[in-house]
């Protein structure tokens, strides 16, 4: 016990990098991405627009990306060959894991557990790609390929993200703080992802979507052309009464319980990984 202990506090820091290539590409995707979901509140969207309009080159736009963001993160020393093994095997992990578990019924959604832990122990360029992919490969398997999916892609990743950018810096094996932190982490990201993949749909499902649309038919609709503002209250109050009391609280419930019975001994696991990617 006390040999285990002495290896413990001798085990080097697991440092986080993230070098200017992968900062530049994560910054100009991520601000891209913002725009993608936010533009309806700035520009007015137009009678009987949908997304499949748009999603096709969203699509088409983010496979580069991710291709880039890789190859910046190899250069940078973010990632190596092993650690691209081991984004490869948890992307297949949550593609399985994902249909067999609800893929998002009721809440019960396996991504963000796996999501959350693989960007706290590889970093938020790791964690950005680890969304994007496994929301992609889940797709395939549950044939929910669809104009969604890059905006899901997009969210996911973002997640990833910042579960990387977390503070603090994990030595030995996580402590009772850090897995606290994740949880917190993953139960606002559970509202968080709820929340934007709302923004994306809302404008479509309410008065744009009918023809012959002039005006408001409830305090949920979108407003084509009104204020952002009072757009962003009809948002608020959309989402706070169709999913943030259901889909979303059944999301962050689940994902807060599989980190607290399981996230320990896993974020050791990924610890160990990446410590020996980056110091063999």
């Amino acid at each position: 016990m006390s040999t285990l202990s002495a290896v413990d506090v001798r085990l080097p820091e697991v440092e986080v990098r993230i070098g200017a290539r992968s900062g530049a590409v994560l910054a100009v995707a991520s601000l891209a991405g913002l725009l993608l979901f936010v533009w309806p509140l700035l520009i007015p969207v137009p009678a009987g627009w949908t997304h499949s309009q748009d999603a096709p080159i969203v699509f088409a736009a983010l496979v580069p990306v991710i291709v880039v963001l890789v190859l910046a993160q190899l250069s940078d020393g973010g990632m190596d060959t092993r650690t691209l093994a081991l984004l490869g095997v948890l992307t297949a992990i949550n593609a399985a894991l994902r249909p067999a578990l609800g893929a998002g019924t009721a809440g019960i959604e396996s991504v963000f557990f796996l999501l959350v832990l693989g960007g706290r122990a590889f970093g938020p360029g790791f964690g950005f790609v680890l969304g994007t992919t496994s929301m992609a490969a889940s797709a395939l398997f549950t044939a929910g390929v669809g104009p969604w999916l890059p905006f899901q892609m997009l969210a996911a990743g973002w997640i990833g993200l910042g579960a990387g950018l977390l503070p603090g810096r994990a030595r030995g094996r996580a402590g009772l703080g850090e897995l606290t932190m994740l949880i917190v982490y993953a139960i606002v990201a559970a509202y968080f992802y709820g929340a934007v993949m709302n923004l994306w749909s809302w404008p479509t499902i309410t008065g744009i979507a009918t023809p012959g649309y002039s005006g408001p038919s409830g305090g949920l609709d979108y407003v084509p052309g009104a204020p952002w503002l009072a757009n962003l209250r009809r948002f608020g109050a959309y989402t706070l009464l169709t999913s943030t009391a259901g889909w979303d609280t059944g999301r962050a419930i689940w994902t807060a319980v599989a980190l607290a019975v399981l996230g320990r001994p896993i974020l050791d696991v990924l610890h160990r990984a990446a410590r020996r990617a980056r110091l063999a």
